[in-house]
């Protein structure tokens, strides 16, 4: 498969699947949890309250690991694995272009003082586990 037959099957999994876990490490020990996530290029964002643990773990320790994709047909199923590096995002202009209505529920709005977006900047992407074929890293 050549890099460009990778980088746009990122870009379709990416698009079609927004939703994916986030690891991070709380106490010397691997902490997961669903975001939903934006993305520009391969730069991943994704939104949280400044006051949420995985902004103190990211502040101690800013390396994660992401999964985005599964169809949830099971074995066979096409993934994206990231590892990354994550900062904190401040940039209103960012955070009006990435605002939802559903963010609502957790927030006042994109001026919200607590809204902020975490920015992933990929070290590794992987295109993982089409029906049992080996892995296929794009190069970045």
């Amino acid at each position: 498969m050549s890099q460009e037959s990778i980088r746009k099957k990122v870009d379709q999994i990416l698009s079609e699947s927004p939703i994916g876990t986030m690891a991070t490490v709380k106490n010397d020990k691997p902490h997961s949890r669903y975001m939903l996530y934006f993305h520009r290029e391969l730069i991943l964002y994704t939104a949280t309250d400044k006051e949420t643990d995985k902004v103190e773990e990211i502040e101690l320790n800013p390396w994660t690991h992401i999964l985005i994709g599964y169809e949830g047909e099971g074995f066979g199923d096409e993934y994206v694995e990231y590892q990354g590096k994550v900062s904190i995002e401040s940039s209103l202009e960012l955070k009006k272009e990435l605002w939802n209505e559903d963010m609502k529920k957790y927030f006042s709005g994109p001026e919200d003082s607590s809204y902020t977006l975490l920015k992933v900047e990929p070290t590794a992407i992987r295109v993982m586990n089409k029906k049992g074929e080996s892995p296929k890293e794009l190069h970045l």
